[in-house]
């Protein structure tokens, strides 16, 4: 039986350092895929009936969630919907559907207990060899850690080469609540460099710019493929309204840039961030309400998504 491989990654947040395991898929089962192992367990339908059968079952999960119901099938999967809006009074208008209505996918606990109890866990040393990303930087921008629709993406590392046409590996961008795409703009591929013209995937939340990267090669012909993925998120231009510009929307990026004092945060209420450098936001406050749960969640499950931590409203 395939193991389930991790390897250790460092928890930037945690103060001293410490480690979170990162999950490293072997291989991503798509609809054609996953339509041929039903065929195999199921002989008397083909793979292209299957295949049929999986995309009705979809538009019918998907209009009952239209119709306002919500869909559980037993000891596996509830879809069901939820908001995220923020109304100042009870007779408030909602924001646009598009803007607060979500989709929530969970597992049942029995589903969960079943793959638990099957699991093999398999460590992967951090030595051993795997795509390494060192950096990623938007070449029209001149940024690091920005993904620019219009722009050149160039990444750099160690055992980066991979060839697409033969199935030896692939370059992906997956957004981290949502979308995922295989890159096929590749300008060049070698060992040391990759540089694409980047297609994003969207994600669920129009403010959520956040993407994850990550390269998949065979060292050898029939080789296991080995996953790298770069440890820092790239981010999109976000496009931020209201926020009393005489001409919105405007457009920012969230990157990297000269970082002002630590602020401490050891209790629930309102901290200031200072000295943005080089940034027209001189400062930035942001209240606390669960200290507890927030110094918990990043010191166990933060996977680096700064939407996970820190939410911005007017």
């Amino acid at each position: 039986m395939a193991t389930i491989q991790w390897r250790p990654t460092v928890n930037a947040l945690t103060t001293p350092i410490s480690y979170r395991m990162l999950f490293l898929p072997r291989n991503v089962v798509d609809t054609p895929e996953l339509a041929a192992r039903m065929a195999a367990e199921l002989p008397n339908y083909s793979a292209e009936e299957l295949r049929t059968i999986l995309a009705t079952r979809n538009k019918v999960v998907r209009q009952s969630l239209i119709n306002g119901e919500q869909v559980t099938e037993e000891n596996c999967f509830t879809y069901s919907l939820s908001f995220t809006a923020r109304l100042n009074s009870a007779d408030d208008a909602p924001p646009p559907v598009d803007q607060c209505l979500q989709v929530r996918v969970h597992a049942s606990p029995p589903f969960v207990a079943e793959v638990r109890h099957a699991a093999q866990l398999e460590r992967l040393s951090r030595d051993k060899k795997l795509p390494l990303i060192n950096t990623a930087e938007d070449t029209l921008l001149k940024l690091p850690d920005v993904l620019n629709p219009d722009g050149v993406l160039q990444l750099t590392g160690e055992d980066l080469a991979f060839d697409p046409e033969q199935g030896g590996g692939e370059c992906v961008i997956e957004g981290t609540q949502s979308g995922r795409t295989v890159q096929t703009r590749l300008n060049l591929v070698s060992n040391t460099a990759i540089m694409l013209m980047p297609e994003i995937p969207a994600q669920a939340h129009p403010w959520n710019n956040e993407y994850t990267i990550a390269v998949t090669t065979r060292y050898t012909k029939h080789g296991t493929p080995r996953t790298g993925i770069y440890e820092r998120m790239l981010r999109t231009p976000l496009t931020l309204s209201n926020f009393g510009h005489p001409h919105p929307p405007e457009t920012g990026i969230l990157t990297g840039g000269a970082a002002g004092a630590d602020v401490s945060v050891t209790q629930n209420g309102e901290h200031t961030l200072p000295s943005f450098s080089g940034s027209a936001l001189s400062s930035l406050a942001i209240r606390v309400n669960n200290y507890a749960g927030l110094w918990e969640m990043m010191r166990n499950d933060y996977g680096g998504r700064l939407v996970d931590v820190l939410v911005v409203a007017v």
